[in-house]
């Protein structure tokens, strides 16, 4: 990865595959990793995995144990280790946002491809402000003005990946009724497709509609995204969010029946080509 983009939960992803296989060609069980580190073998797996933040005492430690003797690989590694504990922009949200979507969002800042089917909304990165905040308040009618306003904030915040020097690619499948809801009035949603229209236009984005006319794809079921990242210490990711927790898929059969379930979708929807004139036509119904 290039650019200063990965966020931590990246690095720590990343950190943590490296080390997996110094540890596994130095032929060292994970109990005596955590035994060098005064750990318990499941803290090493979580290292492993990217699921905790590293210790720079730790990571240097574990080089020593596996026999790391190149200075400029163990200080690029020592390096690494600290930012991955470094803190990413969207912390600042934190009093707002629960912790299984922090890790979605620190994945995404770093993903060279997104491909989402979404059923009942645009998108989180394609919409508009005002269409967000009808979002965010549906249903919530409870929520005070300013955690209403940072939640909004964070969703636009996040669709600097579309727009930075080396843009991630977003390919996006909605269903046709997400452009016959009026998610907060017929003016927010005019100017949701109009935004819509214009983002269609961008070389980094593919947008395509599943018709009505259309039966779609059996076993799609519900929304979801794939996660494709530039790096090979990152698997594909599989992430399906629920009312208040997520779950993310990265074991590789698990993937590949979403990356099949993704193209067919695909398929099914209308051609791109045919996007410009289906977003024109819900212009024109509101």
């Amino acid at each position: 990865m290039s650019g200063g983009q990965e966020g931590p939960t990246a690095l720590r992803i990343m950190l943590g595959g490296q080390l997996r296989r110094m540890r596994e060609s130095a032929g060292i069980s994970r109990a005596d990793a955590g035994w060098q580190i005064r750990a318990s073998e499941s803290k090493v797996s979580r290292m492993e995995l990217g699921r905790v933040g590293f210790k720079e005492r730790d990571v240097s430690d574990l080089l020593e144990l596996y026999g790391m003797a190149d200075d400029d690989e163990r200080y690029r590694l020592m390096e690494l280790s600290r930012a991955a504990n470094n803190p990413g922009w969207w912390s600042r949200y934190g009093d707002v946002m629960p912790s299984w979507f922090a890790n979605y969002v620190g994945l995404e800042v770093a993903a060279a491809l997104i491909r989402t089917y979404e059923v009942m909304f645009v998108p989180g990165l394609l919409q508009t402000e005002e269409y967000a905040r009808a979002v965010v308040q549906m249903g919530k009618s409870f929520l005070p003005h300013q955690e209403v306003d940072q939640r909004v904030e964070l969703r636009v915040t996040r669709q600097q990946i579309l727009t930075r020097p080396n843009p991630a690619r977003l390919w996006v499948v909605i269903d046709e009724s997400v452009l016959h809801r009026p998610v907060g009035g017929q003016e927010v949603m005019r100017a949701q497709i109009e935004h819509l229209l214009k983002w269609s236009q961008q070389p980094n984005i593919t947008l395509q509609v599943m018709p009505f006319s259309s039966v779609g794809y059996p076993g799609a079921g519900g929304a979801f995204s794939l996660l494709r990242f530039p790096d090979g210490d990152l698997p594909d990711i599989v992430y399906i969010e629920h009312a208040a927790s997520a779950v993310y898929l990265d074991k590789l059969e698990e993937v590949d029946e979403y990356v099949a379930i993704m193209e067919g979708l695909t398929i099914s929807a209308a051609p791109v080509s045919a996007t410009e004139g289906l977003l024109e036509e819900a212009l024109a119904r509101m």
